[in-house]
């Protein structure tokens, strides 16, 4: 029961506390293993839990309008690394914590050193904190890469009071930690990464980025499935989660961003890894482009959008007789879920057999294209792999495929054909209603898979091929359609119709004489 004090009120009896010694989850009970961490035995009693109740204090600053707030203070620098400051949002806000999370070797450790050397001036001091590498392990990656500077100071620590010393002694504008889950506090117990030592590293050097406005960018490890490692209180006491991501076989990488209390969400940074270091791509289409003095069958170009970036890639299709039962689907680059679903399309709606052919389908650069939007270039590349035919080299495909054989409208139209007409390409491949269109390009909708396969040059209506083209497979006789169903031919945004020529792309001609579009 619960004892009375002299006053005549009654106070909670103390009870027996217990805590995990690997994360410092408190429990009201004992228990064989610790609900937050999974571990068995780590479960002690230390002692009683008082009862705590909190009085008011004095304050640290009085409350004000916040219009007479100064937001000078606050007021992004530029790291240098202008990729960077794109996702950022400018740069990085004094105080301000900035983790950044990727898979081993592809390329943290790089990117934060460049960062680190070109953000050090006289005035503006940097500390780069390794606990995974030696500082002479730091100075090789420094003189590989040309990240030396008289104001970037480097230090080698695992322990929370030394880098603290470090901070007190160099004081920076800008620490560098890699990585948080190598630092331990001797005031803790559990080994460095658990649970308990990340949560501590990281609330005392966040603690001291805001006590100095010195802004913080912490190396985050990450578990098999992609996830940042540790608690995921970490990311909600930071300010900006990054993920740095990227195939270790090809040179682009790219930083997303997945929190940000300085900026937008939906930026996209690229960058190009070399033997040299790391740099960034103000223009990163021409890594997902082979230049081709002829077009060649089974390609396709589309504009995908990475974030707010709009990106020309290429999907590539490659279609052979199967020598097994079960034919191959193999994928590179892209859904392989989403790649069964087009290639249903195309062979229902689009008349093209894929039943007994292997089919390989991929992109270039090592992009990945998982958005809707590149459904349509999908099944052209497919489409004109199996007529052996090429797609003209100025053309774009943009669209979503729906199951019933539609073209669906997607998200930021206007800025991928933009993007398209920068690079010169002249035509494009777009889903009924586009918006504004680009001065001197052309634009033909496309309501459905059928009409869209009709830009393969010598392609009839309903998935017939001209005889002696593509392969050696009979042509089968085109489905019967009623004139008034089949759309008006080609009618493009210039008020001109025409039709495809293959090499030499949009060829206009006289109105009375508009034969069967494509």
């Amino acid at each position: 029961m619960a004892a009375r004090t002299s006053s005549g009120k009654s106070s909670a009896k103390a009870r027996p506390a217990y805590r995990c010694t690997e994360c410092g989850n408190q429990l009201p009970k004992w228990v064989g293993r610790c609900p937050e961490c999974n571990a068995w035995g780590t479960v002690e009693e230390y002692g009683a839990v008082p009862v705590r109740t909190t009085a008011a204090g004095p304050v640290s600053s009085p409350a004000r309008p916040i219009a007479q707030v100064d937001g000078q203070v606050a007021t992004a620098r530029a790291t240098g690394v202008d990729e960077l400051d794109r996702v950022l949002g400018g740069g990085l806000v004094p105080g301000a914590v900035v983790l950044l999370a990727g898979e081993p070797g592809v390329g943290k450790s790089t990117l934060l050193l460049d960062v680190a050397a070109k953000a050090a001036s006289a005035q503006h001091r940097t500390l780069y904190v390794t606990g995974e590498e030696s500082a002479g392990q730091v100075r090789l990656r420094a003189d590989r890469i040309g990240a030396l500077s008289d104001h970037l100071y480097l230090a080698a620590e695992t322990d929370l009071g030394a880098v603290l010393g470090h901070i007190d002694q160099v004081g920076p504008s800008l620490l560098v930690l890699d990585s948080v889950q190598t630092i331990a506090s001797a005031e803790l117990d559990g080994a460095p990464g658990g649970m308990a030592q990340v949560r501590e590293v990281a609330g005392a050097l966040i603690r001291a980025s805001k006590d100095r406005g010195m802004a913080t960018l912490l190396v985050g490890h990450v578990t098999k499935d992609g996830s940042i490692a540790g608690p995921r209180l970490l990311e909600h006491l930071v300010d900006v989660v990054l993920h740095f991501e990227g195939d270790r076989h090809a040179r682009l990488r790219l930083i997303r961003g997945i929190k940000n209390r300085y900026g937008a969400t939906d930026e996209v940074g690229c960058f190009e890894l070399h033997d040299e270091g790391i740099a960034g791509l103000p223009d990163p289409s021409g890594l997902f482009l082979t230049r081709r003095s002829q077009p060649v069958p089974g390609t396709c170009l589309t504009v995908t959008l990475e974030g707010r970036r709009p990106l020309v890639a290429e999907v590539q299709a490659l279609m052979v007789d199967s020598q097994i039962p079960s034919p191959r689907r193999t994928t590179s680059g892209l859904d392989s879920p989403r790649i069964a679903m087009v290639l249903a399309v195309v062979e229902r709606h689009g008349g093209v057999r894929l039943g007994k052919q292997d089919i390989y389908t991929a992109t270039v650069g090592g992009v990945r294209l998982t958005e809707p939007a590149a459904d349509l270039a999908i099944a052209l590349s497919v489409a004109s792999s199996a007529a052996n035919t090429p797609l003209p080299s100025n053309l774009v495909a943009i669209g979503e495929v729906g199951l019933a054989g539609e073209v669906r409208r997607v998200n930021g139209v206007q800025r991928r054909l933009a993007e398209a007409h920068r690079l010169g390409f002249t035509h494009a491949l777009v889903p009924p209603d586009p918006g504004k269109v680009p001065p001197g390009m052309t634009v033909v909708e496309v309501a459905d898979i059928g009409e869209a396969l009709k830009a393969i040059p010598g392609r009839r209506s309903g998935g017939e091929r001209a005889p002696g083209e593509g392969g050696e497979r009979t042509a089968r006789k085109p489905r019967t359609r009623a004139s008034a169903d089949i759309p008006a031919p080609g009618a493009d945004h210039t008020g001109s119709p025409g039709r495809w020529t293959g090499e030499d792309g949009w060829d206009p001609i006289e109105p009375e004489a508009v034969p069967e579009p494509f």
